[in-house]
């Protein structure tokens, strides 16, 4: 027997609109941010943006100069995931900003913070904002804390009246991911899927409140082979010969789970995937938007 579809009566005064951006791939994720984050900001009046940066810096890991520039483009909160620690010179802003987590899971001696507070654009709504790293498949990260312990010490430790509470999950298997999504049915305002670099097509609002998505897709070039060239890939899955897989470069886009959440109950109202398309290196050049172009810091000269 089918589930009962749950339809929330909307209050839009009551209404936070969070948009929670998929994994930035390289330098084409970064520019595809920088051309169209700011208009999307204003067209839909997004109260905060969430953004997983793992593989931002080149294609894995993030630096502190990355990490301003996302800030700049209009992320509010930038999360990690497996390669949160994977270069040295990010440990600074992982220790110093509360706009930089890293999974709350890592081992207790991990630098940064997994989970932090922070006010919407206006000021009207605080939000907490967490980080967690699947366990299944995960072979990079063995020594990974319990993300279900975790996750349920990290809500007992946030303020009671923060009730708007988002959870990236960085996780490879979708079982795992939609079970975290139940577990936290009702508890948290949205948990949104990240790593796969695939979005999934199960974007809804389960039955206690909870925004939910299985992965949000990859913010950088889908014509390659998970935001790499698909020619070095194949190239070493048909020889075995090691090869460098450098970042794509053509079919960019902007991949998320835009929801909108009941400032007073923290329930989720909407949830929507949303992917925004860029030009394409080889294609006629998009006019940059306006705003980003005005204020974006020059010389984004990594990879």
């Amino acid at each position: 027997m089918p589930r009962k579809q749950v339809t929330v009566e909307r209050r839009e005064d009551m209404a936070v609109n969070i948009f929670c951006i998929g994994d930035v791939v390289g330098k084409p994720g970064r520019g595809i941010l920088a051309d169209h984050l700011h208009e999307y900001i204003r067209e839909h009046d997004i109260d905060l943006v969430v953004c997983n940066a793992e593989n931002a810096a080149g294609g894995s890991g993030l630096t502190p100069q990355i990490f301003n520039k996302l800030l700049h483009y209009g992320v509010d909160v930038v999360t990690l995931g497996d390669h949160a620690l994977r270069r040295k010179e990010v440990f600074a802003p992982l220790t110093e900003s509360d706009r930089l987590i890293r999974p709350a899971n890592l081992s207790g001696g991990a630098v940064g913070r997994g989970w932090t507070v922070v006010e919407t654009k206006s000021g009207a709504a605080r939000v907490g904002v967490v980080c967690l790293l699947g366990q299944m498949y995960m072979n990079s990260v063995p020594n990974s804390d319990s993300p279900w312990k975790v996750i349920d010490d990290v809500f007992g430790l946030m303020p009671a009246d923060v009730g708007i509470r988002v959870v990236d999950f960085h996780a490879e298997a979708s079982s795992e991911k939609i079970a975290m999504g139940w577990h936290l049915n009702g508890r948290a305002s949205m948990v949104f899927g990240t790593h796969t670099h695939i979005p999934t097509a199960d974007a809804r609002v389960l039955d206690g409140g909870t925004a939910h998505i299985s992965d949000a897709g990859m913010t950088g070039p889908y014509d390659g082979v998970l935001g790499r060239k698909k020619e070095r890939v194949l190239q070493f899955l048909t020889t075995s010969m090691p090869t460098r897989f450098d970042v794509a470069d053509n079919d960019v886009r902007i991949s998320g789970l835009l929801a909108s959440v009941d400032a007073e109950t923290g329930k989720a109202i909407s949830a929507e995937h949303v992917q925004i398309f860029g030009r394409s290196e080889d294609a006629e050049p998009q006019a940059r938007n306006a705003k980003a172009d005005s204020t974006q810091p020059p010389g984004d000269t990594e990879g």
